[in-house]
């Protein structure tokens, strides 16, 4: 896409384009950066959201002690980008990842996740070939049955395994509550967190009581980062979609009050075949629908009904509507990661008005 003239009218730039309402987000990342400011636990923010080193400064800035990446890719990015310290919330498998993370350490602090002896012994043999120091996270299933060893004995064998590796710096415990992430009444995830995040503090307490010293203990999701937060043992935060919200977050008790969406798709009406269906230029290649179908921004009566690869269909309530092909409407994500993944730049608007274009730098980092 050629990139439009800085001040033009958002409405004048091509489509699908997609927007970020520069006020919206600046909220977001105020709100989320003070409810952390006086607490223990501090914000280590996802990138997978917005894929973007510009981005992950801002966060910085605000108080975020460091980014936390998917996959190498996203690290790469971050640390080319001047990010000082990123922690890879994965398990980095395979001698090429390996390699191309523990070389990355000797750029900036490195922490990745593991759950496995084997993996622990070839990262420890590629950092001490590299002469690299990578930082080792255990990863604790605290009941979302991915990834990561189970609490409490599993869990402190592996860490010991870590400690007595060359080239590895055992650092400590993570566990990610994502299953709990979407459970829409408060109370109920409130209940559910503290249960389940207890058995990754008192797996943390087991290892302190055998001697090992846990520097950080680390987890959290948008819909779980100001409860999880708040748990005593928790020293960071992973959260990341609070930057844009989407529409599967908004609708979240205790998380749609407090953030707003910042993140919409610009897509025009290509053709009107009847007077209660329009259909848009913006299709599965443009937005991701995992979490259900965008909705229109600001008309409640039109309704996407389906997605093929370059159309959506939008079915109107009201067949008397004055809307023609040219016409653009904004859609609301279900899902922003995804639909971010598959876009190449941000159009930065405020008060309707194009101020930035953005590269989405680690766009497509899956590897």
């Amino acid at each position: 896409m050629i990139r439009p003239p800085l001040g033009i009218d958002l409405h004048d730039i091509d489509t699908p384009a997609l927007l970020i309402d520069l006020d919206v987000m600046e909220r977001n990342l105020q709100t989320m950066a003070d409810f952390f400011k006086d607490k223990p636990a501090k914000l280590r923010p996802h990138v997978k959201t917005h894929k973007t080193p510009l981005i992950a400064h801002k966060q910085i800035a605000l108080g975020a002690i460091g980014m936390t990446c998917a996959k190498a890719g996203e690290a790469e990015i971050m640390v080319w980008g001047g990010v000082k310290d990123v922690l890879i919330a994965n398990q980095v498998v395979g001698r090429e990842k390996i390699q191309r993370v523990v070389c990355l350490a000797r750029h900036a602090t490195v922490t990745v996740a593991v759950d496995d002896p084997v993996n622990v012994h070839e990262l420890s043999q590629a950092a001490e070939a590299t002469g690299a120091e990578v930082g080792v996270l255990v990863e604790v299933n605290v009941g979302m049955n991915r990834c990561g060893v189970e609490p409490a004995e599993p869990a402190l064998h592996l860490a010991k395994e870590v400690l007595a590796a060359k080239g590895l710096k055992f650092r400590g415990l993570m566990g990610y509550e994502g299953h709990l992430v979407f459970k829409e009444k408060f109370a109920e995830r409130e209940a559910a967190c503290q249960r389940d995040i207890g058995r990754l503090i008192d797996t943390k307490g087991l290892l302190e009581q055998s001697g090992l010293l846990v520097e950080i203990v680390s987890s959290g999701g948008t819909g779980t980062a100001m409860i999880t937060g708040m748990i005593p043992g928790i020293t960071e935060i992973q959260a990341g979609s609070y930057v844009f919200m989407d529409g599967r977050y908004k609708s979240i008790e205790g998380v749609g009050e407090r953030f707003d969406c910042a993140l919409t798709l610009l897509t025009q009406v290509v053709s009107r075949p009847s007077p209660t269906l329009i259909v848009v230029d913006a299709g599965m290649k443009a937005i991701t629908h995992e979490f259900g179908y965008p909705t229109v921004v600001g008309h409640e009566d039109m309704k996407v009904v389906s997605l093929s690869e370059e159309h959506g269909k939008i079915q109107l309530a009201d067949p008397s509507v004055r809307i023609r092909s040219g016409d653009k409407l904004r859609l609301l994500p279900s899902h922003g990661d995804t639909t971010i993944n598959i876009h190449d730049m941000y159009f930065g608007v405020r008060r309707g008005t194009l101020e930035q274009v953005w590269e989405i730098a680690a766009r497509g980092k899956f590897v």
